[in-house]
């Protein structure tokens, strides 16, 4: 959803309630509840039925209210990245993230929770990490060997490995990967695509889903990253990553990022909380253990991005989970490659 249509859906929603009538209404029937004062029988239940309509619309007054701090925010900032995010979400976040956690508890059994658990109190994180970088790639040669790769490699924490798995590749991205001298580096092209809905918007979904599943099957890391083929990490990220997850004993970390909304314009999405639509792929760091919950590729199916499929039921499993606070990726607007 463009930013546009979101800040002229979030108008109609609050000039539909209009603000300033709801306070009067909620006044109004505060002043009859002291009024009736409850002595009788039906007067105690009217009282009743009166306070539970002014609750209601007390919460549904906050939540316009943050909803009109939000299209501030817009508007101070000027342009934020088209987030696919619906005004309505204020109302319905206590119900999505009751409904991720149903249908978590119907996707993770317990015995995958007590793994987890068994083997964090088994297993310490050595002094000096070994993190994989898994990457993901289709006909992307160009911006995967001139921005993705170079920003991994030239990571001021040096212990990596980086894993980049070609979703059926057809271009020259083999070509060109060969061309970086680097042992750390290793490059696996499918030799078939996956196979994604037709459906433009169920295949943005899950697409990409079986190379970085076979990332993942690859990786050696004791914590893992990953990074989207057009995009690039900056210098020092995970050398801030792996002090950070160190120092607060972390299982699962993700930050802020910069993105791109004009050509050479750009604004930090702040991603304050896990959850839907604050974390992308590109900005979670996590332990290898995690490795045990893949991606699904029939996530689509419940109308859910991979990513959120897979870090809901990676929340539901309970890792100490926290924010970095500083942006350390940079989320490029998808565009042509260009000329090589």
């Amino acid at each position: 959803m463009s930013l546009a249509k979101v800040r002229r859906n979030a108008r109609r929603l609050l000039e539909l309630y209009k603000l300033p009538l709801l306070n009067d209404k909620i006044a109004a029937l505060e002043a009859r509840v002291a009024d009736l004062g409850g002595r009788t029988e039906a007067e105690e239940k009217k009282n009743y039925e009166l306070r539970c309509h002014v609750t209601a619309l007390t919460e549904r007054l906050e939540a316009l209210e943050a909803l009109q701090q939000y299209i501030d925010s817009l508007e101070q900032r000027g342009a934020v990245l088209e987030r696919r995010l619906d005004p309505l979400e204020f109302f319905f976040l206590p119900m999505r993230e009751g409904l991720d956690a149903l249908k978590s508890s119907r996707e993770v059994p317990q015995a995958l929770i007590d793994d987890f658990h068994a083997w964090k109190a088994a297993t310490p994180v050595p002094e000096r990490p070994l993190v994989s970088v898994c990457v993901a790639t289709y006909n992307r040669g160009r911006l995967l060997t001139e921005r993705c790769i170079p920003s991994i490699l030239s990571q001021t924490y040096d212990r990596l490995e980086l894993i980049v798995v070609g979703d059926g590749c057809t271009d020259d991205t083999e070509e060109r990967v060969a061309r970086i001298r680097d042992p750390r580096l290793k490059f696996v092209n499918l030799t078939e695509r996956g196979k994604y809905p037709s459906d433009p918007l169920r295949r943005w979904m899950v697409a990409g889903t079986q190379p970085v599943n076979a990332a993942l099957a690859l990786a050696e890391g004791d914590y893992i990253a990953h990074l989207d083929d057009d995009d690039a990490y900056l210098p020092e990220r995970l050398e801030k990553l792996v002090a950070f997850a160190a120092e607060n004993r972390a299982d699962f970390v993700w930050h802020p990022f910069w993105v791109e909304t004009e050509p050479d314009e750009w604004v930090v999405a702040e991603s304050p909380d896990f959850a839907y639509s604050h974390l992308t792929t590109s900005s979670v760091f996590y332990r290898s253990w995690f490795k045990k919950v893949p991606w699904d590729i029939n996530a689509y199916r419940l109308l859910e991005p991979g990513d959120w499929n897979r870090f809901r039921r990676i929340k539901y499993i309970n890792p100490v989970a926290l924010r970095y606070p500083e942006p350390l990726l940079r989320h490029y607007r998808e565009r042509s490659q260009g000329a090589s």
